[in-house]
């Protein structure tokens, strides 16, 4: 039993120098699986989209889905790899319950894509992940664990298998050793995860929706002291969330520092990260290439892209995101810190598609990261499934400009709006939400407010123009929020003159 203590990071930092590495794995978005015609739709019932094929049945013989292909040769180019010009599927072979083969169709020696990078900005600073490899497998079955509390196999009682996922086409990025990144190692990796994300998603290859497991990573991790050869890694599993990246790295970091300090040696192992504790636990002893007794694929034949096809799509990549970012954040006037913050709150398509259907950056921005991020926060769902449109949000601001609306009616509108009543100008409409702008009835409550608050009205005659704010109040309060302030305190100043 180990008796080290875990020192803080900044102490962990101060004695040892980290690497990582990141495995990251993508399921496709394509119809069928990749080497069966079974569909890939996430939620049907458990085992109900397979068949022989990707069930393992003996006879069955696989077929490769070429726009699987396709899009592993999409992702490779857009991480700026080089393209094969010929290589072949291999079975990787090891024993897991939701591994209905007994082995894995995958890619070894001779992966589809090698050599690429991507560049991230942290702090400021572009560091450069160098990739090793991008190469395409199929996805395992899943595996549920009940009868426990944790969901996990220590302490059920019971293991339930699906195989719906096995056999889904699913691409892994490797990086290499990312070394040299001190005390920004956790802000690395999940800067890279979530470039990466960015990338995967505007090629429309992949949802890459993280907690449905469309977009899983694993976490490489190891300590050396300065001077010293890199350390033995962990291999953190599955880690399904940006923040539990960085937060996975960085109690690594920590565990592993405090058992060298103590004298004790790092196993080579996998290990789980849980959300709760925001701590890893050991899984299994990590297994070598050697282990997996790889050989080449007998049932599949070679792969040899075209040069001329690989050179179309790469012509035909879309706009990448760092540059799509750095020419929206010109655009918008933004700083590196507020485009930063946009980024973080997924809301750089969404801001853009209201800017495109009429709306100001400025404004665009206000609702997305202010009352809609708070909503979407508070209903635990992404600002795309909060169940208002780019278009709704810029014809809303479109009866804020005209003087229809005031910021405080919007926001009831946005109620209305995703309480399904309708577009903005319908749930304004039906709801009586309007500024009033009858001069006759402001004047009338304008008037009642110097009446019932004559000392604050002596102060605004005498010339302290700020008490003005109590009678602004009172007539708010009596038009139900529905008078334009403005006008309202131009009113006042001019019966109090």
């Amino acid at each position: 039993m180990t008796t080290a203590t875990t020192p803080s990071y900044e102490d962990a930092i101060a004695r040892f120098q980290p690497v990582i590495g990141l495995e990251t794995h993508v399921e496709l978005g394509t119809r069928t699986k990749m080497f069966c015609g079974c569909a890939t739709g996430f939620g049907a019932d458990p085992n109900t989209q397979v068949c022989p094929v990707c069930l393992g049945l003996p006879g069955a013989l696989p077929v490769a889905n070429e726009a699987a292909i396709e899009a592993t040769i999409r992702i490779g180019l857009a991480l700026n790899c080089r393209i094969a010009t010929w290589c072949r599927f291999a079975r990787k072979n090891y024993f897991y319950p939701d591994m209905p083969k007994n082995f894995q169709t995958s890619q070894y020696d001779e992966p589809l894509c090698e050599d690429g990078w991507l560049d991230v900005d942290v702090d400021g600073e572009t560091v450069r992940i160098e990739i090793e490899r991008v190469h395409l497998e199929e996805d395992t079955g899943k595996s549920l664990h009940v009868g426990g509390a944790t969901g996990r196999i220590q302490g059920a009682t019971e293991s339930l298998v699906d195989y719906n996922r096995a056999g889904i086409p699913l691409v892994e990025i490797v990086t290499k050793p990312v070394p040299g990144t001190g005390a920004k190692a956790p802000e690395v990796a999940r800067a890279y995860v979530t470039e990466l994300r960015e990338v995967i998603r505007s090629l429309n290859v992949s949802d890459v929706r993280m907690e449905q497991g469309s977009m899983r990573c694993d976490v490489n991790t190891s300590l050396n002291r300065p001077g010293e050869e890199w350390g033995t890694r962990t291999e953190t599993k599955n880690v399904n969330s940006l923040r539990s990246v960085e937060r996975s790295v960085r109690s690594e970091i920590q565990r592993q520092a405090g058992l060298l300090e103590a004298g004790e040696r790092i196993l080579q192992e996998t290990r789980h990260f849980h959300e709760d504790t925001g701590k890893t636990t050991a899984g299994r002893s990590k297994e070598t290439a050697t282990d997996y007794r790889y050989f080449p694929e007998p049932d599949l034949t070679p792969m040899a892209p075209d040069v001329e096809w690989v050179a179309e799509l790469k012509a035909a990549l879309p706009e990448l995101p760092r540059v799509r970012r750095r020419r929206l954040q010109e655009a918008w006037g933004l700083s590196e810190h507020d485009m930063a913050s946009v980024l973080n709150a997924d809301a750089v398509d969404v801001i853009e598609e209201t800017i495109r259907a009429g709306a100001k950056p400025d404004a665009a921005r206000k609702w997305w990261m202010g009352e809609l991020s708070r909503r979407a926060n508070e209903s635990e769902v992404g600002l795309t499934d909060l169940g208002i449109t780019p278009q709704q949000v810029a014809e809303l601001q479109a009866l804020v400009d005209a003087g229809t609306l005031n910021d405080k009616l919007a926001r009831q509108v946005i109620d209305g709006v995703l309480a399904g009543e309708g577009a903005p100008e319908e749930v304004a409409k039906a709801r009586g939400l309007a500024i009033v702008s009858d001069t006759g009835a402001l004047t009338k409550a304008v008037d009642e407010a110097i009446a019932a608050n004559p000392d604050v009205a002596e102060k605004v005659r005498g010339g302290t123009h700020a008490a003005a704010g109590v009678l602004i109040g009172a007539v708010m309060k009596a038009t139900k929020g529905q008078a334009d302030a403005k006008s309202v305190r131009q009113l006042i100043l001019e019966r109090l003159s």
